[in-house]
Formats: C-alpha cells, structure tokens, sequence
C-alpha cells in the first residue's frame, strides 16, 4: 500500500505542507484548478524553489489581493459557515471529509480553549482565505498522491511567543496544544512558532500513527520551506513509499516499541500513582506495574514501561531518579497491532469523542471517550449511562467507514 510519512523535525504549517507535497509531485495546475471549486476568491497560489540551510525544496505562499486582506468578513466566518462552503463546493467526499475534519480539530480546541460551545467559534485565522486554501489543500493532496496510510514522526512545536488575533501567546499556541493532545511532541528547537494550529489539523486528521521509527520503502521525498529562517533547516519533510500491512495480509500493522522493566522491593507504595503519572507525562506508551515473589519470599513489583525510541531517555530517567531501584533492564520488541484513529460524534448533550480500532477497512471495535461522558454528565446532571446511551445513538452516522474517512 502506498504509505506518506511526515518527517516534522522542524514543525508544520498549512504552507510548509502544500510546498512538500508539490515538491513530492503533486502538480500545482491541478491544486490551482480543484481549489476553484470552492466559494472563494482574492488570492493566488505563488509557487517558487527556495531553500533553508542548504536544503532546496519548495515553497508555497497564498498571496490574497489587496481588497481581500484579513478584514472583518473572515472574523465572522464559524464552523456552520465551512460547512456550507465545503458542501457546496464540487469536491470529492474524501476531500470534504479529511477537510472538514481539520476544520472541527481546530473549532474544538479553541472551544476548549476559550470556553465557549463550538458552534460560536470565530474562525479567526482558520476562517481567512489562505488557511481554508491550505486546509482544503490539503485534503487535495492526499487524494492526489492516493496515500493509504500516514505516520508522522514527533512534532517540533517551537518557543518563544506569537501575535495572533487573540494577542500575544504562548508557543505553542494553546488551541496548537489542544490539537495535539496525545501526540509526542518537542519544544524548543526554535525561538519562534514551528508548528501552527492548521498544522497540527493536518497532522491529527490525515495520520493514522505517531513513530519516529517506521518501516517501509522509500520511493519520493518531498521538502516543504518554511517562512524565515532559523538553526535548524525550516522545512517539512515528507516521504512517500511503500509498506505492506504484515507478511499475513491480516490487516493488522507491525511496529517497534522499547520494553523498560526494573524488579522494586523497598519503596513507599504510595509513590506507585506519582511515578505511573511521571512516566505516562513523559510520553510512555504504558505503564504498569505487576506483584511478583522475590528471593526470601519478598513481596515485589516490577515496573514496565513501553515508550518509543524518542522517549527512552526520559523514561529511564524517570525509573532511576523516582524510584528506588538501583539499575533496570531494556530490550526492543516488535508488535502487532490493530489500526486506530479517533473521531467525535454530536449527541443529544454535546460533542463526545470516539476511539476506534480496524482490521484493514473492517471496524473492530469503538467506545466513547470515558472523561467526555463523565463530564457531560455532571454538567448536564444527568447518569453517565444516559450519555453512553445517546452515543449509542447517534454513533451510526460513523458506521461506514472505509479508508476515505481517514
């Protein structure tokens, strides 16, 4: 199957991504072309050849005319209002749906992040003309290429702070943090913003896992640049392959993963909870601890912790520095395992999240989000198994999933 991988060593942004997927061999004429279909206007696609650090790639800049501008039309645009452009647009349903999606990632993070019910949302920058070109785009380019999986390394978010229409903040960007919730990511490789909020949509709706270890055979390579310059090359790497599902033809995906293990006899079980916390904040995969028998009949845990590769030095410095062991051991395994992706379903009491896992295209299993449901709950004083219930509900709508949906 065709396999994209995201190579984000310096972040990503809607631009960064349009320059590497035309660098990858998507044909500007047909982006130029497709983005016609949808009901706007005042801006065209600069295409040029640039480079960053004595990387050459390709940069992609959406140079909006002058009666266009970021003015007061855009400030208005709201989730509705996308919604209506991208279905009256002659799109594809993949190319709506994967577009959609990234619109929705970002309206609930800045709910989130403002308080207010996402149907309020002001766009603000993701309602202006060049992020919808960059986030529709995108979409296009997917479909383009005819991708079948995606993975995406971890994530260079950046420091320093930002202007934005909310004012000054933080880097990264609280709806950027909110959107990347359960992604590995990094900070500080740069003074400045290296991944946005349209960036991280992207990531979050088009790839199905997060590794900076992957396997598969590379056929294209792409450099998005990025704008400025900074210590590290400021480009978006992408790369474009082969990768068969497993040597079965089960479905099922095979991967990597660092096994960390120590045997504990002499610690406070009461510092069990801070460790597990300690490490699974670090960014472990799992962890957990199991009762064993030690010599002298000693009651004992061992502590086992999965984490990628990125993650094993922090991971072992966890176990060494917050419990009181004096040494621990590790080995690489290879697993198996099915394919997951989540989505989000309305129901009658609000937006719940929903985990889903795949054999191939066939869907296994899905179960709401436990802490979304325990909120509604309390919020709308109501059970916990009335809003399972109304997700049982309204989940049919998700039922026909097939390798579009992603």
């Amino acid at each position: 199957m065709k396999f994209l991988y995201y190579d984000c060593f310096a972040g990503i942004s809607g631009d960064m991504n349009l320059g590497a997927m035309i660098d990858l061999g998507v044909d500007p004429a047909f982006l130029v072309e497709s983005l016609r279909a949808l009901d706007i206007s005042g801006y065209e696609l600069a295409v040029s050849r640039q480079s960053r650090r004595g990387i050459t790639g390709t940069k992609v800049d959406v140079v909006l005319s002058a009666h266009s501008g970021r003015g007061h039309n855009h400030h208005e645009r709201k989730l509705d209002d996308i919604r209506k452009i991208l279905t009256a647009a002659s799109l594809s349903d993949g190319v709506r749906r994967r577009s959609l999606r990234m619109f929705e990632a970002i309206a609930r993070a800045e709910s989130k992040v403002h308080g207010i019910d996402i149907n309020a949302v002001h766009f603000h920058e993701v309602g202006a003309v060049d992020a919808i070109v960059d986030i529709v785009g995108a979409a296009l380019c997917f479909e383009y290429l005819g991708v079948d999986r995606a993975a995406a390394s971890s994530v260079e978010l950046g420091g320093g702070f930002v202007h934005c229409a909310h004012g000054t903040l933080p880097v990264p960007a609280p709806a950027t943090t909110e959107i990347l919730r359960g992604v590995p990511v990094r900070t500080g490789g740069a003074p400045r913003e290296m991944t946005t909020p349209t960036g991280a949509a992207i990531l979050v709706s088009l790839v199905d896992t997060f590794s900076d270890s992957v396997s598969f055979q590379l056929k294209e390579v792409g450099y998005g640049i990025g704008t400025g310059d900074t210590e590290i090359p400021n480009v978006l790497r992408v790369m474009l392959g082969e990768k068969s599902e497993d040597s079965s033809g089960s479905g099922h995906e095979s991967g990597e993963v660092w096994l960390v293990e120590c045997n504990i006899d002499d610690m406070n079980p009461e510092l069990y909870e801070h460790v597990l916390d300690r490490l699974l904040e670090k960014g472990a995969r799992d962890a957990f601890m199991t009762p064993i028998i030690m010599k002298k009949s000693r009651p004992a845990v061992v502590l086992s912790v999965l984490c990628d590769t990125d993650r094993l030095a922090g991971v072992e410095e966890i176990v060494l520095t917050e419990t009181t062991t004096l040494g621990l051991r590790k080995q690489r395994l290879s697993r198996t395992t099915l394919r997951r992706d989540a989505d989000s379903v309305m129901t009658d009491y609000g937006e719940v999240r929903i985990k889903r896992t795949f054999r191939g295209n066939a869907l296994v299993t899905w179960k709401p989000e436990y802490e979304d449901c325990r909120n509604i709950a309390r919020e709308k004083g109501v059970s916990i198994q009335d809003v399972y219930g109304a997700v049982e509900r309204a989940f049919p709508q998700l039922n026909d999933v097939t390798e579009q949906s992603k």
